[in-house]
């Protein structure tokens, strides 16, 4: 391990002594060019570490007492489990990391214990409503009006998420086959098909433009002629459920809606998994519970001796 440079007056890296903010930031980069995790991941891992880093600001203080008493605090500041399940895991992470390149000998983070995070059931708009909030959105103008039905359309038939919606180039469409190219986390690609309601959408919206749009350009554009930002797509959609009564709608309402409809309508859960680009079956799998507990209300409903 390194040894701290008195001539220099700074640290050798792999010193107790080294700065664990500087380190971080070469975690981070791992995590990019190494792992090609989302730039959203690496900005959350590294918000953490940067809490913890400033009150153990040195290597020698990245250990199990320090992170115990640590996350002991955020706790006790009302952190929630799904925030605090991330801490850990950014701290395990950066452990492994360290080790990895030579800075530890063992992971002091690999000992702590996660919170077990439930997992809400997803809100589902019922399909007549949801025509309703495609149909209509709350624009303000002729033009918005196509861009964000085109959204609406689309966000609902693929099921995609809305940074893969805003990521969306004219040249990722492929209007004679009904599909859309789209980079999901990691940067994989996948392809996912859409309906024709959501193809007439996109060809109204390209049609439009006072140009053609070349193969490069986003589908999507803000109110500046930029790409469309998620937060503006996050908004169009609210407005639109809110128009219609339905509250708190997000792009990821639609995307819930849009697996658990899928599989009331006898799709096999695999395919929704492809479809949503979830690398684990087990993530796509909380569908079925929504799925069910439809199932269920329908029969207590319906059924005489329910």
């Amino acid at each position: 391990m390194g040894e701290l440079d008195a001539k220099a007056g700074r640290t050798v890296c792999g010193s107790p002594l080294a700065r664990t903010e500087e380190l971080i930031a070469d975690y981070a980069e791992h995590l990019r060019l190494v792992l090609g995790r989302s730039e959203a991941t690496i900005r959350s891992y590294s918000s953490d570490l940067q809490l913890f880093a400033q009150e153990y600001p040195t290597l020698g203080e990245f250990e199990l007492g320090n992170l115990r008493a640590w996350l002991g605090e955020q706790v006790r500041a009302g952190a929630a489990r799904t925030t605090m399940a991330r801490r850990i895991a950014a701290a395990k992470g950066f452990g492994a990391w360290l080790v990895a390149q030579g800075y530890l000998e063992v992971n002091p983070a690999a000992r702590l214990a996660a919170p077990k995070v439930g997992r809400p059931l997803p809100k589902v708009v019922a399909q007549s409503q949801m025509a309703e909030v495609i149909d209509s959105p709350a624009s303000r103008t002729e033009e918005t009006f196509v861009r964000d039905r085109a959204i609406l359309e689309l966000l609902y038939a693929t099921g995609i998420r809305v940074s893969e919606l805003c990521g969306i180039n004219v040249a990722d469409l492929d209007l004679k086959r009904n599909t859309v190219r789209v980079r999901g986390k990691g940067n994989k690609q996948r392809v996912v098909p859409f309906g024709e309601p959501a193809a007439r959408a996109l060809q109204t919206l390209l049609q439009s433009r006072p140009a053609a749009a070349g193969p490069e350009e986003p589908v999507f554009c803000g109110v500046r002629g930029g790409r469309i930002g998620p937060r503006q797509v996050r908004k169009i959609v609210a407005e639109a459920g809110d128009l219609h009564g339905v509250e708190t709608l997000g792009p990821h309402g639609l995307r819930h809606s849009a697996a658990t409809h899928m599989l009331d309508g006898g799709a096999d859960l695999r395919v929704v998994q492809e479809l949503l680009g979830h690398s684990s079956l087990q993530t796509t799998q909380i569908y079925t519970h929504v799925s069910i507990a439809g199932l269920t209300e329908a029969y207590k409903q319906a059924h005489p001796r329910a």
